[in-house]
């Protein structure tokens, strides 16, 4: 595959499980490798009712505190599914949301410059 295959692979992958571990998934999805590192870029994942909550101090916090618990519980889950794709191994997994515009980046790092490899 190239490396643009990759990127919408992982994608697809991604918001897959979003829906189905999370039971919704963003409206949009962008993946870029960059050497050792794939940033996954998801707009629009927040629920109605996180939206609503989001207008608060305590809404963010609890938002926050919620999709953090959910990803660390499930990250190994995603990091396989994302190894089955690249087929390198996986350092670490990283995630955080912003309310205010309704996004959420996820960074993985990886053992291996997978850009290098894919040239």
């Amino acid at each position: 595959m190239t490396k643009g295959q990759i990127e919408a692979k992982i994608s697809e992958v991604v918001s897959k499980f979003e829906m189905e571990y999370v039971g919704r998934g963003p409206k949009q999805i962008k993946t870029i490798i960059t050497e050792d590192i794939i940033v996954i870029r998801l707009v629009g994942f927040l629920s109605p009712t996180e939206k609503k909550l989001a207008q608060t101090k305590e809404g963010v916090e609890l938002i926050k505190k919620v999709r953090s618990t959910l990803f660390e519980s499930a990250k190994d889950e995603l990091g396989k599914l994302i190894k089955e794709v690249i087929d390198v191994d996986i350092a670490g997994i990283y995630s955080d949301v912003n309310t205010t515009n309704g996004e959420k980046v996820i960074v993985v790092t990886l053992n291996e410059n997978l850009e290098k490899r894919l040239k």
